[in-house]
């Protein structure tokens, strides 16, 4: 399934970032000398040793920088959109139904836990990822640094590029580990700060590793919960847990096409 890369970048909010000191740049020029300055403010977060060995491991992403560069927005129709992301509705909630009836307790069990539906899990996870078949092309670590350091959105990327590092020091992630272009990760695509601040153990071997579908459909779970996500409320249009899908990604198309997909596979 194609993906539009960080137009549908997961999880838009992040913390309140600090004064940040390691300054931008917008080539390859200056990436090595900002990573040296970087580490000294990871340090200062509390990066440990791995985390700061992927840091200096890091390379600029040049791929990341072209499919930033070349964002065009989401101008699609409804239509268009479920066409082109889906292929149909009732095609998507077909390959839905299948996957869920693989494991039905296990979705039966995130819905009593934190109030989220099977389809609005399945439908996200088959958007973002084709139900885990595209999870990326680039390496986590050099892509969320480099658009740390990249000018355009630096004092937002800082955080989740912080936040990579630390779940390289905890096991959750290896620095070499392949995701999106902007540094989002597993199955359901989050972003590091998301990641390590919503990351839930679905599979309960007591860690929790978005590579592993259980863990990255929990966390979802957890993160929509935490948003405001109303258990056994309408999600359509309108209602207050569509809203809260407007946290997971800001586009209208995309929420409606997550309700609508989702409405079939729960109906």
């Amino acid at each position: 399934m194609r993906r539009f890369l960080s137009i549908f970048s997961l999880c838009l909010a992040a913390a309140a970032s600090p004064a940040w000191s390691a300054g931008c740049g917008n080539s390859a020029a200056g990436f090595e000398p900002w990573k040296a300055e970087f580490a000294k403010e990871a340090r200062g977060a509390g990066v440990g040793q791995r985390g700061l060995q992927a840091l200096a491991g890091a390379r600029y992403s040049t791929k990341t920088i072209f499919a930033d560069r070349n964002q065009k927005g989401v101008k699609y129709a409804l239509d268009d959109f479920i066409r082109i992301r889906l292929g149909s509705l009732n095609g998507f909630a077909a390959m839905a139904k299948k996957r869920q009836a693989r494991n039905p307790g296990f979705f039966a069990n995130l819905e009593k836990r934190y109030g989220v539906s099977a389809g609005i899990l399945l439908s996200i996870h088959g958007m973002e990822t084709g139900f885990g078949r595209n999870m990326g092309s680039v390496p986590v670590v050099s892509s969320i640094l480099t658009v740390a350091y990249d000018c355009r959105r630096s004092d937002f990327f800082k955080p989740h590029a912080v936040a990579a590092l630390q779940m390289v020091d905890r096991g959750m992630l290896s620095p070499t580990q392949i995701g999106a272009y902007h540094g989002e990760l597993g199955h359901t695509q989050f972003l590091p700060g998301n990641a390590l601040k919503y990351g839930a153990d679905g599979n309960g071997d007591g860690r929790v590793d978005f590579y592993n579908e259980a863990d990255a459909l929990a966390s979802t779970a957890h993160y929509l919960r935490q948003k405001g996500w109303t258990p056994g409320a309408s999600y359509q249009q309108g209602s207050a847990n569509f809203r809260v899908l407007n946290d997971w990604n800001a586009a209208t198309v995309y929420q409606q096409a997550i309700a609508l997909a989702a409405a079939k596979i729960d109906g």
